[in-house]
């Protein structure tokens, strides 16, 4: 079964760090662009950052740059997001998804279920 799993998520306070994890399944992460997005309550969907085949060039949303930082393991199939100055409006819940490319256009092929960020004092 091919999918995508995200952990790391949890209670942070604002000014902490997080790192999420997106590992896959039975597909090869290197084939694929990842992006991470993320969705805060009663607020669309958004697009945090997204990395290129083979851990490429990333790029980021402008209200997360210099905050966030997406890498890719590729031995280990998996790609994180190192987010750090965490503030309360980041809360969200985050979602991986792999895609063909980091174009805005390109379709989704996998969404990973999520995993919750809280930023709170």
């Amino acid at each position: 079964q091919r999918q995508l799993v995200e952990s790391g998520g949890g209670l942070v306070q604002p000014g902490g760090s997080l790192r999420l994890s997106c590992a896959a399944s039975g597909l090869t992460l290197d084939y694929y662009a990842i992006g991470w997005f993320r969705q805060a309550p009663g607020k669309e969907r958004e697009g945090v950052s997204c990395i290129s085949r083979s851990g490429g060039s990333g790029n980021y949303a402008d209200s997360v740059k210099g905050r966030f930082t997406i890498s890719g393991d590729y031995t280990k199939n998996t790609v994180y997001l190192r987010m750090n100055s965490l503030k309360p409006e980041d809360t969200a819940v985050y979602y991986c998804a792999a895609k063909s490319s980091c174009n805005t256009i390109a379709t989704v092929d996998y969404w990973g279920k999520g995993t919750l960020v809280t930023v709170s004092s």
